[in-house]
């Protein structure tokens, strides 16, 4: 048995509004929620048992899956009591379960083709106590950058380096395999950052590896990030993977136009209306002639209207005529 604790405690600031009424793993990415495309993908590697590590309310995940199961996982559920960061959550989530064994962790933003038993393989056949996935990016300026002796060993994390400075171009990808010996490195009852506290202590030691991979990898933690995952399966850039545009089950005008865009089931897009690179979320409606571009949408969008860079939350609305861009309707900034 290989167990996995995934990281969804966060309550989605960055992609407000459209996290104010649907928690962020279960935003739909290409039709199918982010938490289940991920443990798909865990599933695949061999994960079998997969803890979610929450930081509020089960009740919508315990709905999604009633039957306790997620693409063939056992689902487990880990609420904590108050805010613990990244390491403090790892440690509450494997101790309530029940973990002490070789496990794997996964940042439920992301979304990874990823060949998790490959992972694992690395992390045992080198003797790691913590093993990193790394991908590299093109400026590695905005990100933490890992340093790595030529065995794969960890030598340092430079944060956010200088553009020139930087020791390579590979980032933490947000997957790892850790031993439950790191459990016991991790104070309990408070926050603990396992990015800027745990993995520090154990590169010092010797004990930290990283295995940098070319995989499709995507955060999809911020709106326009989370529109190009779901462009990605349209447009068809994520290798051996996919998804139709319109569900079978959206309402589309026959005079409606909608180009490399998701149009999600329980849509509405009335006649003449033009979707363009967006993603169209249940319960929207789209009016009459209007355009839409580069957006997300959750609520109403009035006839005529054109809205363009923007996100529209499931209480969002866009008037009749209202020509809009790079907007977020509700204001994110509300309590």
């Amino acid at each position: 048995m290989m167990r996995a604790v995934v990281l969804v405690g966060g309550i989605g600031t960055r992609l407000r509004p459209l996290t104010y009424s649907v928690p962020k793993p279960m935003l739909p990415v290409g039709h199918v929620s982010i938490i289940e495309r991920l443990i798909t993908n865990l599933v695949g590697g061999g994960v079998t048992d997969v803890t979610l590590a929450l930081g509020f309310k089960p009740e919508p995940f315990i709905e999604a899956f009633p039957d306790g199961t997620c693409a063939g996982a056992q689902l487990r559920y880990a609420v904590e009591p108050e805010p613990l960061d990244t390491a403090g959550a790892i440690r509450f989530a494997a101790e309530a379960v029940g973990i002490d064994d070789t496990f794997v962790v996964a940042n439920g933003d992301v979304l990874t083709d990823l060949d998790i038993s490959a992972l694992v393989d690395f992390h045992r056949s080198h003797g790691a106590e913590a093993t990193l996935h790394l991908i590299a990016v093109d400026d590695p300026s905005a990100f933490g950058v890992v340093a790595l002796d030529d065995d794969g060993r960890v030598r340092r994390f430079v944060e956010k380096p200088a553009a020139g400075t930087e020791p390579s171009n590979l980032i933490n990808a947000g997957t790892y395999v850790l031993e439950a010996s790191v459990l016991g490195r991790i104070p309990t009852g408070r926050k603990v950052s396992i990015e800027r506290s745990t993995f520090p202590a154990i590169v010092a030691e010797g004990l930290a590896y990283a295995y940098a991979t070319d995989d499709y990898w995507i955060d999809t933690g911020m709106p326009d990030l989370y529109l190009a995952a779901n462009l990605d399966l349209v447009s068809g850039r994520r290798s051996g993977q996919s998804c139709v545009g319109v569900h079978p089950a959206a309402s589309v005008h026959p005079t409606a136009l909608v180009e490399r865009s998701v149009v999600a089931a329980g849509t509405c897009v009335a006649n003449d209306a033009r979707v363009v690179d967006s993603v169209v979320l249940a319960g929207a409606t789209i009016g009459a002639g209007s355009c839409l571009s580069r957006s997300v949408v959750m609520g109403r969008i009035g006839a005529g209207a054109t809205v363009h860079d923007s996100v529209i939350g499931a209480d969002g609305a866009v008037a009749d005529g209202e020509h809009i861009a790079h907007q977020r309707r509700p204001d994110p900034a509300r309590p």
